[in-house]
Parts: structure tokens; sequence; C-alpha cells
């Protein structure tokens, strides 16, 4: 009897604009362990040298008109032949195992539908303090939330070729949050799993201000996936800031826009807000005191709270939407519904 025939990888990388990191990306990729491997680079409408750079490789380049990552990352699968699909940011570069742990993974278990790794603990580039504390928080809470999950985070994630189609594509409406709303749907019909040991080095966002923009344009939106009863929804124990978290940092900065009114109750207000926020966050406040060291703390401390705070402003203004806007409340009812799910029918793409 012949051996099983190993399973070919395509490794899929949309790209738009990343020329500083593509080169990390695909030589972490060209020196993976395993061997059996294709790589496909979507440029998608790239204005960098950023397709330049991906022909220094041996890859398979597609170029398409900017479409966002859900289009780039479907317009990868339609170029691939792998077996299995492991889809990779083009701002990552992963340790020369991650391929191989993933294969293992998904072949030991036919049931798991998508494995999904997490962000090293140190920066791929590191342009100072803004970024150390989003690698940190980001190595964190991926790792708290190790196992079974109901969000497919395809910054790094591995998934069978089959399990694709019986999820159906990407929603290409989506140019954030698409992730969270595949791996909700993808965890009606099959198991997805977060393994520590599947690890990249992310160069992350540097600029307070970027960051505090991208993580309130992404919050608002998940209100309606998460309260939306007519399809599969995820779980808040897999979110990166903690709901407890998000009502203390809310309350504290109540209190002090309150506290030229209300001086006395904008205090209290602040006191048990932050109060609140550093009990939540003790075990991520003790990390980060380790990672980056005491001196840093502080800061690290401070720029959680705000980020944490811009996402309960953002869960604030999606509740409004919420009430106001049915189509705000029914925006992912148009997503591809998986092959034997239960929720409400829609439509299942294949590509």
């Amino acid at each position: 009897m012949s051996p099983r025939r190993a399973p070919t990888v395509s490794v899929i990388i949309p790209n738009h604009n990343y020329a500083r990191t593509l080169r990390h990306c695909l030589q972490a990729v060209v020196e993976q362990t395993y061997p059996h491997i294709e790589i496909v680079v979507v440029d998608d409408g790239s204005t960098d040298e950023s397709p330049q750079i991906a022909g220094e490789f041996p890859v398979r380049l597609v170029r398409t008109a900017n479409g966002g990552v859900s289009a780039a990352r479907n317009t990868g699968v339609r170029h691939s032949t792998g077996d299995i699909l492991f889809f990779l940011d083009s701002d990552i570069a992963l340790r020369p195992d991650a391929v191989r742990i993933a294969v293992d993974v998904l072949e030991a278990d036919p049931g798991v539908g998508f494995v999904c790794g997490i962000y090293d603990s140190v920066p791929l580039i590191d342009d100072g303090p803004v970024e150390r504390y989003k690698v940190l928080h980001g190595h964190y809470w991926r790792r708290r939330t190790a196992g079974s999950v109901k969000a497919a985070y395809f910054s790094i994630g591995a998934m069978p070729r089959s399990a694709y189609h019986r999820a159906g594509p990407l929603d290409e409406s989506l140019r954030d949050t698409e992730d969270v709303e595949y791996g909700a749907r993808l965890a009606a019909v099959s198991t997805v799993l977060l393994d520590p040991r599947i690890v990249g080095r992310h160069d992350d966002d540097d600029r307070l201000g970027t960051l505090l923009r991208k993580q309130y344009r992404r919050s608002v939106p998940l209100v309606a996936l998460f309260t939306d009863r007519g399809r599969d929804r995820p779980q808040l124990s897999d979110t990166a800031y903690r709901p407890t978290a998000v009502a203390g940092t809310s309350l504290a900065l109540a209190g002090l826009v309150a506290l030229p009114l209300w001086p006395v109750a904008g205090a209290a207000a602040v006191v048990a807000g932050l109060g609140a926020f550093a009990v939540e966050e003790r075990k991520l406040l003790r990390f980060l005191g380790s990672a980056a060291g005491p001196r840093a703390l502080p800061l690290m401390a401070g720029l959680h709270a705000l980020v944490t705070a811009a996402t309960g402003v953002a869960a604030l203004e999606g509740a409004a939407r919420w009430a106001l806007s049915p189509a705000f409340r029914h925006r992912y009812r148009g997503a591809p519904r998986p092959v034997g799910s239960t929720a409400s029918p829609g439509t299942t793409g294949h590509a």
C-alpha cells in the first residue's frame, strides 16, 4: 500500500502598498520547513514597489484593481491549487515551522475547518512604543483565547480547501470585520482553532491616531454582528477588548466629561471606571510590565485604556445606529451561508 500523499499548501498573500514588509513576508514563506508550498500574491492595486518585490520570489503574482482584502483573498483562492489554503497578511513574517504545524493540526482532525495563529511578542519592524504596545497586546489576547474560537483570523490562518467551499467565500462587501463574520459562519459547521504554536512577527500600527481610528472603525459594525439573531454570531470571549474593561473606561470617560458640572459624581465615575478597568485587565497589565519593563508600564496602561475607551465609544455609536437603521442591523445578512448551517437562509457561494 502506497503512503498517503502529503497535502499541498497554497500560501495566499493579499497585498496593498506593503512594500516595506513584503520582502520579509515572502522570505519567511520561502524558508518554511514544510516543502509542498506554492505562493500566491494578490496585489490589490498597489501604487508602491510591491509588484517588483514579489517578482523577486517564486510566486504566482495576480494583479487586480483595489477591491479590498476580502476580494483579494477570494481571488487568491481561485488562482491557487493547494489542498490547504494558508492565508497570510503581507506585513507578517512567519516562523519557519508555522505552515508545518498548521498542516499537522488540520491533518490530525478532519473536523477542524480553520486553524489560526498568533502574533509574536516582538514587532517585525520596531517603530516605537505605540507599536510595541499593540504587538504585545495582540500577542497576549490571542494566547488568552487559544483553543476553540468563533473568529477566523485570516492574518495567519489555514483551512482545507473543502472547508472554504463549504463555508463559502469571504463577504467582499466587508473591508473590516470580515474575519469575525467568517469565523462565526464557519464555526456553525466545523471547529475553528487558535493555536499559539503558529507564530508570525507582525509590523503593526505605530501611531496613536491611526490605532484609535482603526479600532473605532472596526468596532462600530460589530454591534450589528454580535446582536444579529438571524445568523451565526461570534462570542464575546474571543474579543480583544474585554467587555468589563470597555464598560469601565467608558464610565471613566463619561466621568471626565461630567467633571465641570458635577465634580463629585464625575470624579467618582472616573475612579470607579478606572478601578474596574485595572481589576479586569490585571493579568494583561502584569504581562505588559514584565515584557516591556516597569518603566514602560504606565505608558502601556494608558495606551490600552485609550484604545479600550475608543472601543466603548464606538459601541455606543453602533448601538445608536442599530436602533435607528434596519440596514445597519442587517448588514451581515448578505454574507454567504455555509452548507449545513441552521442559520436563516442565504446564499452559499463557491469560488
